[in-house]
């Protein structure tokens, strides 16, 4: 407790009144969902009947929730702020819920439950009971925009929130076990990103209860001097409310809040005055409350405040319990409920004007619902970007360097609303072009040969994928755009916020109110087949895999195969809406297939014949030789020339995919291709062939119902890798060329025998191949400087 704050001046008793009703009645509410099926206004005695037979919630957060969303109104109302809470300890979801219909939003959004009795039995009701609503701050929550049922995302949340919205206040409480987390604990680094001059504040609200599930918490019990230590490092100005006698702890938070929001107001003045903008000491609260403040003080000759057994459901057995059912009836009771809910059920007067209105509630900032504010990229015509491609193979260019420029003008027409994130790799996946209008985003010191660091940056950079992700998925559900540039095999550490946040758009397509959001857009590039040099550890394609898991209505899967490709589909991708969008390309100097035409009719199909690298004169071929992605592209291409050469009478059909979806069935996937036209392109009965970028069987998985599945064979990286040479490590895989002729001769009908002496050719190339890098520590150049040639037509030549 801060004693140089005048904590009486902060409220007068009334105020001190008021707020203390709305914490009680906000906490009645809270118990009521964990408990009760009936009876919401105890006008009778509570009896078996009215207790849900499964009791489940989490009362040890919640106190503490609720008594922070009446202090944030207090001062929403008092400054006129507009302000969103970001919850860290999402399993507080009863607390968050009474609050928004405490202040009428819930009702807005849910005309069944209105401010009234009958629809106070329903909020009980629906909280977690089948067919209601979840246990977390989910998506069916007004003003949610972090469920907080993984830990560890809050902060990260709350800064891509706070980021390019220069009036938002983003107050995030962060649970103490959520603070053990790796992701949170990199999150208090946000400090150096956010500009005060530019970007909103976050106001940090640490709440210290002492105990996790079963255990106590690492900053509940370390000295005090080394947790403040710890914030202060990270740039806060931490100020401590501690307490369990409830008038001292509003008063006190309240006069913390007040100086914290004036600090703010102070820092963004001076910062928006014209002067140096530096990197400012931020306030945050430090809030140290009884777990299950308020609740049953003991339960059997058990202590249960103050401890982890007031984490969940303090008193379990109350259905069966007569004791525990006397004492549930006491506890809520001991909240006063006639003197907070009027005849009706509903609120009294001063509870309803008490929180703020409109939009400025919380739970109903159009920020929270971020496809409400969202508004449409800019974008530069991308046709004006692309590689003049005069034949298939010329020129040679790396894919995202090509890209890089039109990012760096999407960035330069979007000031507000578009960023672009990645972890350190901006440069090393060749979008250095970026820095060209707008620099790092940096608000540390700066020292002599430094590269592109400004408080002005719109380029997020930290070594750390977890806070990128979490950034711009702030970001994104606050109405903004933004690119993830990651290298491939390192994009997995942020596997399981993908889940969360495709479980979020699955949700929220079903949830009226709830506006489409701009797409989370990844950028894979270093990707398997030209991580040579880094070697094994730097190799794995599996995020497709984990992304494919996800529900098909919010996820897409691209693998362009050069970089005309690649500018359509990042166009098409930063236009969708509601959906997760992972594209995959590489950034070293490689062959260009398509003229942009041809790039974009190929992008909008998905997949599709190249007939210019086909020999079955639009016949029924005799194999298809399928490809995904660059390097499979370039690798099959060479197997049709070896082909064409020396098996000329051999019909051959090359088919490129560019989306991976379009591969499973139109019942399996919006963008899959019906039966009969994937018969049409793949054959029903005919060899497949099929290098892919990634683990083959997902191929597999993705095609398994085809009728010609039995037929399909696919090649794709197989977990064998290390530093070596770019045409070792596709040998490695048996992805190459030679292989891939190889397995046409042992898959074609009859041509086994007649291509004996070729096959075994095949057999000695592969070797060469891997004899020369052992000597010269390079590809042989007739492999590495392979080009595509035309087949000339020799009727017209």
């Amino acid at each position: 407790m801060d004693t140089a704050l005048d904590v009486h001046r902060a409220l007068t008793d009334d105020e001190l009144r008021r707020l203390d009703a709305y914490w009680r009645a906000a906490n009645y509410l809270t118990v009521g969902q964990i408990y009760l099926l009936g009876n919401p206004l105890l006008r009778e005695p509570l009896t078996r009947d009215d207790i849900k037979p499964r009791l489940l919630g989490h009362w040890g957060t919640s106190p503490g929730l609720n008594l922070i969303y009446a202090h944030l109104n207090r001062v929403i109302v008092a400054r006129d702020l507009n302000a969103m809470l970001v919850t860290g300890p999402g399993h507080g979801g009863p607390a968050i819920v009474a609050n928004t219909w405490l202040e009428g939003t819930w009702s807005e959004r849910y005309h069944d439950v209105a401010r009234d009795e009958a629809g106070m039995a329903r909020l009980f009701r629906q909280f977690s009971f089948p067919g209601g609503i979840p246990s977390h701050v989910a998506a069916d929550v007004p003003g949610s925009i972090h469920e907080g049922g993984e830990l560890g995302y809050a902060l990260s949340h709350a800064y891509g929130a706070a980021f390019d919205h220069p009036d938002l206040v983003v107050a995030c409480v962060v649970g103490d076990g959520e603070a053990e987390t790796g992701p949170l604990a990199g999150s208090w680094l946000s400090t150096v990103f956010l500009n005060p001059a530019r970007d909103g504040a976050v106001l940090p609200i640490l709440h210290l209860n002492g105990y996790k599930i079963a255990n106590p918490t690492v900053l509940s019990r370390i000295p005090e001097e080394d947790l403040l230590g710890i914030l202060r490092g990270s740039g806060y100005q931490p100020y401590v409310v501690s307490g369990d006698d409830p008038a001292t702890v509003h008063r006190t938070l309240a006069a913390t809040m007040d100086r914290a929001l004036d600090e703010i107001a102070e820092i963004q003045r001076r910062a928006r005055s014209g002067g140096v903008v530096e990197r400012p000491r931020w306030p945050m609260i430090v809030l140290r409350t009884p777990k299950g403040w308020t609740g049953p003080r003991e339960v059997d000759g058990t202590q249960v405040e103050g401890t982890y057994r007031a984490h969940q459901v303090p008193l379990s057995g109350v259905r069966d319990n007569p004791a525990h059912l006397a004492e549930l009836e006491h506890w809520l009771r001991s909240y006063r409920p006639e003197e907070l809910f009027d005849a009706t059920g509903a609120p009294v007067d001063e509870l309803r004007t008490l929180p703020p209105h409109g939009d400025r509630r919380m739970s109903a900032n159009p920020v929270t619902n971020g496809g409400v504010v969202l508004r449409d990229l800019t974008l530069p015509d991308f046709r004006d970007y692309g590689v003049d491609v005069r034949e298939p193979g010329q020129p040679m260019a790396g894919a995202t360097g090509v890209l890089g420029p039109w990012i760096r003008d999407v960035i330069a027409a979007n000031p507000q609303s578009f960023r672009l994130f990645g972890p350190d790799e901006v440069a090393s996946n060749r979008l250095g072009a970026a820095f060209e209008v707008t620099d790092r985003a940096w608000m540390g010191a700066t020292v002599p040969g430094d590269d592109h660091l400004s408080p002005d940056g719109r380029v997020m950079e930290v070594l750390s994928e977890h806070l990128c992700q979490g950034w711009l998925e702030g970001y994104l559900l606050t109405g903004r755009h933004g690119v993830f540039t990651s290298y491939e095999a390192f994009i997995h550490i942020v596997d399981s916020m993908l889940n969360q946040h495709a479980k979020w758009l699955k949700v929220t397509r079903a949830i009226p109110w709830r506006q489409p959001l701009a797409a989370l857009n990844y950028l894979l590039s270093s990707h398997v087949w030209r991580q040579d040099h880094n070697g094994f550890s730097h190799q794995d394609p599996g995020f497709i895999d984990h992304v494919v898991n996800k529900k098909a209505e919010v996820v897409r899967v691209y693998l362009p195969p050069d970089a005309n490709t690649l500018l359509s589909t990042m166009d098409h991708c930063l236009r969708s809406r509601h959906y997760i969008n992972v594209v995959v390309a590489g950034k070293q100097p490689a062959p260009n297939w398509l003229t942009m035409t041809e790039a974009i009719q190929h992008t909008r199909r998905g997949l599709g014949i190249w007939e210019w690298a086909s020999s079955d004169g639009g016949s029924e071929p005799d194999v298809v030789l399928a490809c995904c992605g660059d390097v499979p592209t370039l690798e099959t291409l060479a197997a049709t020339e070896l082909l064409r050469e020396h098996l000329p009478e051999l019909k051959v059909r090359l088919v490129n995919v560019v989306d991976l979806m379009r591969l499973q069935p139109d019942t399996e996937h919006p963008h899959g291709l019906p039966d009969k036209e994937f018969d049409t392109i793949f054959t029903a009965d005919r060899p497949v062939i099929f290098a892919y970028h990634g683990y083959p069987w997902l191929i597999h998985r993705l095609t398994y119902r085809r009728s010609n599945h039995d037929n399909l064979h696919v090649r794709g990286y197989k977990e064998e890798g290390t530093t070596t040479t770019p045409f070792d490590m596709v040998m490695l895989n048996d992805l190459d060329r030679f292989h891939l002729v190889i397995d046409v001769i042992d898959r074609v009908p009859g041509l086994g025998a007649r291509a004996a002496h070729l096959r075994q050719q095949m057999v000695d190339a592969r070797q060469a191949a891997r004899d020369y890098t052992r000597e010269h520590g390079e590809d042989d150049p007739r492999v590495a400087e392979w080009r595509w040639v035309r087949e000339t037509d020799p009727t017209n030549p």
